[in-house]
């Protein structure tokens, strides 16, 4: 009867770790929501506490100020949109193209979801105002796939599949072809279907590769 009423108390009391992460979690969800439908200097730290149903004492208690908890919920957002190695290698498919191919159909699958497509919208808005936001993607979602698509080239050379190249250009040249002119439409609202990605990726695939093959000399 004790561990009971022990157990009971501790439920109505003091929440556990989980539940506080939990919450934690909830209130840097809900303040990038905010940021993003009223802007870094129209939403407050009051506005936030109300749709999370906290305290600004509480909220503040953990982030001096507005501008600490844009930071760590843009963070937390980077963080769900970055690609573990393991993933990236599970992609290998047996041969150059078709890994490339699947490489690139999931990158442009991560930037049309809602968290990549949010993410976006907000590093667009505010990376005026906190430049750092735009690297830290960058550096910790965008440079680890360029890296690995260099390491895949890298190795193509050594097998002479394709020419001897600079792997990090190419690998960079790769991204913004399958990226790069595809944000803009992405984030508006034009993402295109399964078909039209297809396409295009294969065309990105091909225009890489046919550059790299070995070429004799004349």
């Amino acid at each position: 009867m004790t561990e009971e009423i022990a157990a009971a108390r501790g439920r109505a009391g003091r929440p556990t770790r989980e539940q506080a992460e939990a919450r934690h979690q909830e209130l840097l969800d809900t303040a990038l929501d905010l940021f993003l439908e009223h802007g870094f200097e129209v939403a407050t730290i009051e506005m936030i506490a109300t749709r999370v149903s906290m305290t600004k004492r509480t909220i503040y208690a953990r982030y001096p100020d507005k501008a600490t908890l844009f930071r760590r919920a843009i963070q937390r957002a980077i963080e769900r949109q970055i690609v573990g190695q393991a993933v990236l290698e599970g992609l290998d498919e047996g041969g150059l193209a078709a890994t490339l191919e699947a490489i690139a159909r999931l990158r442009i699958e991560q930037l049309a979801s809602p968290e990549g497509l949010r993410l976006q919208h907000i590093i667009n808005s505010e990376s005026y105002r906190f430049p750092e936001i735009f690297t830290a993607h960058y550096e910790q979602s965008t440079k680890p796939v360029v890296d690995h698509v260099a390491g895949l080239l890298a190795r193509a050379v050594e097998a002479g599949e394709i020419a001897p190249t600079n792997c990090e250009f190419a690998a960079v040249a790769f991204m913004s072809m399958v990226i790069g002119g595809r944000v803009r439409g992405i984030v508006n609202g034009l993402a295109p279907t399964a078909e039209e990605r297809d396409e295009k990726v294969r065309f990105a695939v091909r225009l890489l590769l046919d550059g790299l093959r070995p070429r004799s000399d004349p």
